[in-house]
């Protein structure tokens, strides 16, 4: 059986005043809310039972989505009284963990084979397993380089780099959660840096497809114009 923990329980403040009565998860894209769009992505790819953390306007979220019975796929639902971060609203989840799950940002839309990843993770004998995505920057200026003298020996106009970014989807071990205090905010961030000091096996899984973190407002009307052009003339 695979469980996936989705954590919904952000302010989502970047996207006020969408947010001040939707939670953010919640936010439509094309004919449904984002949510739905992470539901359907996980039951593709095997997952058997949907674990969603909530906490602001989580009321919401549970009357649309109830027990799941609706969307063919099992759905329980792990309630803080406030946010309490990335870690921290996963650590309300500890008593329905099982066994090797996943566990993913409720504001993102995923697209790579995420039972792939499943399965690096498990063959490779991983504590956790991170999505990572290729970012491209660009530097909008001119690049200079000068040598100890001061000459210039190279101009480079609006240089790129490309970074492994942090997709905000993982795979883990239950164990995990013994580095999450309950009751208390924490960031994912300490988490694995505190796993990876004590030894831990923490594997970077390049994905093939991509993401979108649909955190900003810019971001959001961007991704929502698309859904909103694949339903056609309305």
């Amino acid at each position: 059986m695979v469980q996936s923990v989705i954590l919904a329980g952000g302010l989502g403040t970047r996207l006020m005043p969408y947010t001040l009565f939707i939670p953010k998860p919640m936010l439509p894209l094309g004919e449904k809310p984002l949510l739905e769009h992470l539901l359907e992505w996980n039951k593709q790819h095997g997952v058997d039972e949907i674990i969603i953390c909530t906490s602001y306007l989580g009321r919401i979220i549970e009357d649309y989505f109830e027990n799941g019975e609706r969307f063919e796929i099992p759905v329980k639902y792990a309630t803080s009284r406030r946010p309490l971060a990335t870690a921290g609203q996963l650590r309300t989840a500890q008593d329905m963990i099982k066994d090797t799950f996943v566990c993913m940002y409720g504001d993102s839309i995923y697209d790579f084979d995420l039972s792939r990843m499943i399965q690096k993770h498990r063959t490779g004998d991983a504590f956790i397993t991170m999505g990572l995505y290729n970012y491209t920057s660009t530097i909008p200026y001119g690049v200079i380089d000068t040598d100890k003298s001061g000459n210039v020996t190279a101009w480079n106009e609006k240089p790129q780099s490309v970074s492994q970014v942090n997709m905000g989807c993982y795979i883990m071990e239950p164990e995990v959660l013994s580095y999450m205090p309950p009751n208390r905010p924490w960031g994912m961030d300490q988490v694995i840096q505190s796993a990876i000091k004590d030894g831990r096996t923490v594997l970077g899984h390049l994905t093939q497809g991509g993401f979108v973190d649909v955190g900003t407002m810019s971001a959001y009307t961007a991704i929502n114009q698309k859904y909103r052009e694949r339903l056609g003339s309305i």
